[in-house]
C-alpha cells in the first residue's frame, strides 16, 4: 500500500478543503486528470471525506468463470476487499464505468462501515443504494443498479493501481470527496497539497465576503493588487484564518 501513511494533521486539513482547490493545486503542478469523472454522492454528507486509496479492480466478466456460486468462495475478491480495507481507508473501485451491474450492495458496503472505512468510491452502480446513502460513510456512485456485478463485472484483484472515472489511483493514494465529487492526491504530494490549499481556501473565503459587499473580481481574483492583500492581511488578523 505504500509507504506514506495520511497524518492526523494533513487529514483535519484535507477535510476543510474542496475538490476545487485541490484540482488547481494539482493543476499548478501539471496533473489535469485527478478528478473521478461520473461519480456522484450516493447521498450529499456535510463531512468532507478524506481517506487513502484501497484499491479493487473489475474487468469484464467471462460467463463460465461468473456463475453466481463463486460468492460461496471464500477468497472471492469483492468479499476479501470488504475485510482487507484498513479501518480509515476507502475502498475505490474501477468498475469501468459501466453501471448497468452493481459493484456492491449495501450489505458489503454496511459491513465496509461497520468496519471503520472512511468512504468508498466507485464508477459504477450500487444495488440498494438507498440503505447505502443512509450509513454515516460517505459513498460516492454512478447511478443505481440492481443486476449482480456477476452479470457484467469480475472482481479481480484488489490493492493494485486502478483507474476509476479516468482517474489514477495508486494504493495508499489520498481521496477527497465533497458534494461536488472526488479528487485523487498522489500520496507524495498530499502533505503540500493539504498545506496549500488551507490558505486558499483561506483567500477564497475573504474574496467570497468581498464580492458579496459589492467588489469587482478584476485585481482581487486572482489577488494582482496590492492593496487587495493588504485588506486580507487585515482580514486574517480579524478573523483568526
Amino acid at each position: 500500500m505504500g509507504d506514506y501513511i495520511l497524518s492526523d494533521e494533513t487529514r483535519a486539513r484535507l477535510k476543510r478543503v474542496s475538490t476545487a482547490s485541490v484540482a488547481t493545486a494539482l493543476y499548478k503542478r501539471g496533473l489535469r486528470n485527478q478528478f473521478v469523472q461520473g461519480v456522484v454522492p450516493v447521498a450529499p454528507k456535510d463531512e468532507v471525506m478524506v481517506g487513502q486509496a484501497f484499491t479493487l479492480r473489475y474487468i469484464p466478466a467471462r460467463e463460465d468463470r461468473n456463475p453466481i456460486t463463486v460468492f460461496r468462495n471464500a477468497d472471492h475478491p469483492q468479499r476479501t476487499a470488504i475485510e482487507a480495507c484498513p479501518p480509515g481507508w476507502i475502498l475505490v473501485m474501477d468498475a469501468r464505468k459501466d453501471a448497468r451491474a452493481a459493484s456492491a450492495g449495501s450489505i458489503l458496503i454496511t459491513r465496509l462501515a461497520v468496519r471503520g472505512a472512511a468512504g468508498v468510491v466507485s464508477d459504477g452502480g450500487f444495488r440498494d443504494a438507498d440503505g447505502i446513502g443512509k450509513l454515516d460513510m460517505p459513498a460516492y456512485f454512478q447511478r443505481p443498479s440492481a443486476p449482480t456485478n456477476l452479470t457484467l463485472h469480475e472482481a479481480l484483484d484488489h490493492n493494485v493501481p486502478i483507474s476509476c472515472g479516468d482517474a489514477p489511483v495508486f494504493p495508499g493514494d489520498v481521496m477527497l470527496g465533497d458534494k461536488d465529487g472526488v479528487m485523487v492526491i498522489p500520496a507524495h504530494l498530499a502533505d503540500e497539497i493539504a498545506e496549500e490549499c488551507t490558505a486558499m481556501e483561506s483567500y477564497e473565503d475573504f474574496v467570497l465576503e468581498q464580492v458579496q459587499a459589492g467588489a469587482g473580481i478584476i485585481g482581487l481574483y486572482p489577488a494582482t493588487r496590492p492593496e487587495n492583500l493588504a485588506r486580507y492581511d487585515e482580514w486574517r488578523k480579524k478573523t483568526g484564518r
